[in-house]
């Protein structure tokens, strides 16, 4: 009853293509064969800290993280942000939120060998601040942390970390001002929780400023080694 259910379903809201969001043909499941021959998931070699691609084999990391340090121990990226720019827009901004689920297996079936090495404890999706998350109905970090725990297994504490600033787009912001913007944005949930390993979950890395300031707090906390997975990346320059 539920298979027929999900297939009445289909026939009345047709699955769409997350990148390009035309109706998928019957043989298609999730990212359609058009967008897959189109867009860039992230290759080696990559930057050993951020996962960023670098064309250089001899180089250890980009350009962005030679001049900083951070306080992640590594992470990945699934796909080159140019490419997916638009999907991620409408993942944000336009509810749909039904591309979680597709990401969140192209994550796993992509990035899972790397992130099961990483023997991470919980997967943290970095959150939305409190009135922000109303006006849009969902944390898409939050969504994509799930759809990735439920294929790899790995539990999600959504709630271990809280933002209690409403801080400006870092799209807006130099990377100076990114780090001075997200000065005590964050705090730690009371609950008891110790965790050891962990892997933080968002949308985009750009700079990496939102990964550093939760970073430092899980690290004042206790946690000994932090990773993160975002969904797009940018582009070494």
């Amino acid at each position: 009853m539920h298979k027929l259910l999900e297939c009445f379903g289909e026939l009345l809201y047709p699955p769409r293509c997350p990148v390009c969001d035309k109706v998928n043909r019957l043989w298609d499941k999730g990212i359609c064969k058009e967008c897959l021959q189109k867009i860039r998931y992230v290759k080696p070699p990559r930057c050993l800290k951020c996962g960023k691609h670098i064309e250089n084999e001899a180089q250890e990391f980009c350009t962005d993280c030679e001049k900083r340090e951070h306080f992640f121990t590594e992470g990945r990226a699934l796909f080159v942000y140019k490419d997916i720019a638009r999907s991620v827009h409408r993942f944000k901004y336009q509810g749909r939120r039904e591309y979680a689920s597709v990401y969140g297996s192209e994550m796993a079936y992509y990035l899972g060998d790397c992130i099961r090495s990483w023997h991470a404890q919980a997967l943290i999706p970095i959150p939305l601040y409190p009135k922000k998350e109303r006006r849009r109905g969902y944390n898409q970090a939050a969504l994509l942390a799930k759809a990735l725990g439920t294929e790899l297994g790995i539990p999600v504490y959504e709630g271990l970390v809280k933002r209690i600033r409403n801080t400006t787009p870092l799209k807006q912001l130099n990377p100076e001002e990114r780090l001075n913007n997200l000065k005590k944005a964050f705090i730690l949930a009371e609950n008891g929780v110790k965790l050891k390993r962990v892997i933080i979950v968002d949308d985009i890395y750009t700079t990496g400023s939102t990964l550093d300031a939760v970073s430092k707090l899980l690290k004042e906390w206790g946690v000994e080694e932090i990773f993160f997975v975002t969904l797009a990346i940018g582009e070494n320059v």
